[in-house]
């Protein structure tokens, strides 16, 4: 119904504003006991993320939201299949990782990129796809699997970094991406590149696919009520690890788009320190966006100016970077507070209706359930 989902619309909204506003005003707190003016950072945080008189810091909040874009949406995929994907943090890293590969190959041009592509890609849904294999056939819990592959990802990334390509001359980072190899930049002299629209097409191309293909269907059947989905002939299995595969070919592209399309580095750093933490803060985008492609459009934009507004709080504020980064980590956790409750109610309600559907057929056997 069009004026219920309307309703439903504005109160997620108004919970989001609620917990913005508890979230900036705990944060608020937190400075002043530590002898900081909030007022001041927090107009700090505003003027290096949105300030439109400067296109600069606009575009470096939309280069933040690149990745978040993609990797909220591996969250967001999981939830619709009725799964905990966590695991795009090292489905990026190892997408991050083919783009390297292909470099250290001495790959140029258009040639580098569609082997950056076709590496990270391929590593980051193949990666995902262990714990959707692992999950499905095997009932491993996909939290705990996630985790361990996420962790399995970061040292064998390091390891590539530090022992098999690393930068000849400085060895602090991998070899970079050719420079006729990387992406255009959307807004000269910052580090907005076309990668942002390649994001924005990838999460459109996930919508469509969820939303109206017979995948998709089946996806989203199994995550509302998987025992209904099997009586209705879907392998939920298949739907199970089809969702992992999506998430971490999105992940993956992630993991390319920040070594192949964002500046000064176009490489992987130390310790992956500029790619360390997009994929847990996609949980928080996709948490905030409802699960939904168009909502996520417009969290990760939230949330990449609190990543964007973390240097202005920092030079004009004089607020420490360490509990800069503790103001951000309470805003973004009270953000996620209401689209995790709502991530509750619905997984309490599809066990309901799943013990209820299963009730007719023990007393009347299959066919009187499916016939319900």
């Amino acid at each position: 119904m069009p004026g219920h989902r309307a309703r439903e619309l504005v109160l997620m909204l108004g919970e989001t504003v609620i917990a913005l506003v508890a979230g900036f005003a705990i944060g608020a707190v937190l400075m002043a006991v530590y002898g900081y003016d909030p007022l001041r950072a927090y107009a700090a945080l505003v003027e290096y993320s949105v300030n439109l008189a400067d296109p600069y810091y606009l575009a470096t909040t939309l280069s933040f939201a690149t990745p978040l874009m993609l990797t909220g949406a591996t969250f967001a995929v999981g939830v619709r299949a009725g799964v905990f994907n966590i695991g795009a943090e090292g489905a990026l890293y190892v997408g991050a990782l083919g783009a390297v590969i292909a470099a250290g190959l001495g790959l140029t041009g258009p040639l580098y990129l569609a082997a950056a592509l076709l590496l990270g890609v391929g590593l980051g849904l193949v990666w995902n796809g262990v714990a959707g294999l692992l999950k499905a056939y095997r009932g491993v819990n996909e939290v705990v699997s996630t985790i361990m592959l996420n962790w399995i990802a970061f040292w064998l990334v390091e390891y590539v970094r530090v022992n098999i390509f690393p930068n000849p001359v400085d060895a602090s980072k991998t070899v970079a991406a050719p420079p006729s190899g990387r992406l255009p930049l959307l807004v000269p002299n910052t580090a907005l590149s076309i990668g942002y629209l390649v994001s924005l097409a990838a999460l459109g191309a996930a919508y469509y696919l969820l939303w109206h293909t017979v995948y998709g269907y089946e996806i989203r059947a199994t995550g509302y009520n998987p025992k209904a989905a099997r009586y209705a002939g879907i392998s939920t299995a298949k739907a199970v690890v089809a969702s992992f595969v999506i998430g971490g070919a999105l992940s993956g592209l992630a993991g390319v788009l920040e070594v192949a399309g964002r500046p000064p580095n176009y490489a992987i750093t130390t310790g992956l320190s500029n790619l360390y933490g997009y994929g847990f803060d996609g949980i928080t985008v996709s948490l905030i966006g409802a699960n939904h492609p168009a909502g996520i459009v417009f969290s990760s934009i939230l949330v990449g100016a609190l990543y964007a507004g973390a240097r202005g709080m920092q030079i004009e504020a004089g607020v420490p970077m360490e509990l800069v980064r503790a103001v951000q980590g309470i805003i973004i956790m009270a953000m996620a507070v209401p689209g995790f409750l709502r991530l509750l109610m619905a997984r309490w309600e599809r066990k309901r209706l799943a013990e209820k559907a299963i009730a007719p057929a023990q007393g009347g056997g299959e066919a009187g359930a499916l016939g319900k």
